[in-house]
């Protein structure tokens, strides 16, 4: 195997997955701290087309998938329950306690559709659903098409046909508070599950089946990327058509999309990652790409920093800020204290590799 290729696919990935890490903070700080006017302004616009972007995450998850070491059933439903495990941990740190010693103000409650006061609201906070309860599912879902088959063309199968039958779904319930908890993470309209299962596995599935693609290649990545930019334009051109067609109900609701909007934001992103491997291979390397690869190996742990610094950060922001240049300040600040703490964090890691290295060291002289 050419270790050039290797190496270029790697940092491809790592450089669309890095941007697109980047993107959240502007995103999350616009969620929570934004007024509606402050959404309608010029740099809230922006941030709404940076919003578009969380399905890049997922494709790369899919393709890193395919290469992962950590990839057999049952690694993959440990790594799914410890994903699941985390997520509501996440939680507790970012809702319950902050409402709990009054952080979280009245009117972010009420935008909930909560009630002040209600003891169920630490339930409800406790169980939303966001990126990393999706993640953690998505991984014991492919745990499982994986040990069915492990044919790529059965994974395009299982694309087409979540992306098919999902809007469907949406909303279904059996009437039980459990089953209908679970009935939400896969398929819920609702906003206590941000990304239901239920479509949004269909990003990380198409990146399952790029990537053993590529495997199947010899690793060629001319040949891979050349294939997903020409199944990009045909999902993009399939996507318009459907969305013209039938707007509202192909993508009336981004969190909730129907086929059509699935369809077309796959192709999109297909092509997203098609041009990150442009850039790799036709730019010189510099110091933004070395922040985004960093960005990108420490992605979790970014993902938990920001949405901690955020949450608590209405302590000293508050909500429904209206001015966006407040905001950007805000996003300034995020960005660059969860890229302190992860700078620190690799120092104190190295440090303590060091010392360990050094007391083996000693007690071997």
């Amino acid at each position: 195997m050419n270790p050039q290729k290797k190496k270029n696919r790697i940092l491809a990935i790592d450089f669309v997955r890095g941007f697109s890490v980047l993107a959240i903070i502007p995103v999350h700080c616009m969620l929570i701290y934004g007024s509606s006017e402050a959404w309608g302004s010029f740099i809230g616009q922006i941030i709404r087309v940076m919003e578009k972007g969380t399905p890049i995450f997922l494709v790369v998850m899919g393709i890193s998938f395919a290469f992962s070491s950590r990839n057999s059933f049952s690694t993959a439903i440990k790594r799914g329950l410890s994903i699941l495990a985390l997520a509501y941990s996440l939680n507790i740190i970012r809702f319950v306690i902050p409402l709990s010693i009054g952080i979280i103000p009245d009117s972010f409650v009420l935008r909930n559709r909560l009630t002040l006061g209600d003891p169920y609201n630490y339930v409800y906070f406790f169980l939303l659903g966001d990126i990393l309860q999706l993640a953690g599912l998505s991984l014991l879902l492919m745990a499982v098409i994986n040990k069915i088959s492990k044919n790529k063309y059965v994974i395009l199968f299982f694309v087409l046909l979540i992306v098919s039958v999902s809007k469907e779904l949406s909303g279904y319930r059996v009437g039980h508070p459990v089953l209908d908890y679970l009935c939400d993470l896969f398929w819920g309209n609702k906003f206590n599950i941000y990304f239901p299962v239920f479509p949004w596995v269909s990003f990380i599935l198409i990146g399952l089946f790029f990537g053993k693609w590529y495997k199947e290649l010899n690793q060629d990545a001319v040949k891979m990327y050349t294939w997903m930019w020409r199944i990009g334009l045909l999902f993009v051109t399939a996507g318009i058509g459907l969305c013209s067609y039938n707007y509202e109900y192909h993508f009336g609701d981004y969190y909730h999309l129907g086929p059509g909007g699935f369809v077309l934001l796959i192709g999109i992103n297909l092509l997203v990652v098609w041009t990150g491997h442009i850039i790799v291979k036709f730019c010189k390397h510099n110091k933004f790409f070395e922040l985004l690869y960093f960005a990108s190996r420490n992605v979790t742990v970014f993902y938990i920093i920001q949405w901690i610094l955020i949450y608590w950060g209405i302590a000293l922001f508050g909500v429904s800020i209206k001015n966006e240049y407040t905001i950007l300040m805000i996003i300034v600040l995020v960005t660059l204290t969860t890229f302190s703490i992860l700078y620190l964090k690799k120092i104190g890691m190295k440090y303590l590799k060091n010392q360990k290295k050094h007391r083996m060291q000693n007690s071997l002289s």
